[in-house]
């Protein structure tokens, strides 16, 4: 292999002359709004808080709802992904 253009990263070299491309500019509308939060009362009834991915909040028909993605053991050894609308007390963040 070329040891040419070793130890510069891919992002800072360029071809023929050309300037290299700006990098791009985070908006404030762009700002990601999954939030990491813990999931009580899991599908699998260990009763064990598991880590969840929080995607997106709801007004339910009682009280606010959230959209989490979670691990769960729904069967012995076996380890799947949940999704699901789970009640806001349900859900607490660090």
């Amino acid at each position: 292999m070329s040891k040419r253009g070793s130890r510069i990263p891919l992002a800072d070299r360029v071809r023929d002359g050309q300037p290299a491309p700006a990098a791009p500019v985070a908006r404030p509308d762009d700002a990601c709004p999954a939030r990491h939060c813990w999931v009580a009362d899991a599908v699998d009834r260990y009763g064990v808080k598991r880590p969840g991915l929080l995607a997106e909040w709801r007004q339910g028909p009682d009280d606010w709802e959230g959209r989490v993605v979670y691990a769960a053991q729904l069967r012995p050894g076996e380890w799947q992904l949940v999704e699901e609308w789970l009640p806001a007390g349900l859900l607490t963040q660090l």
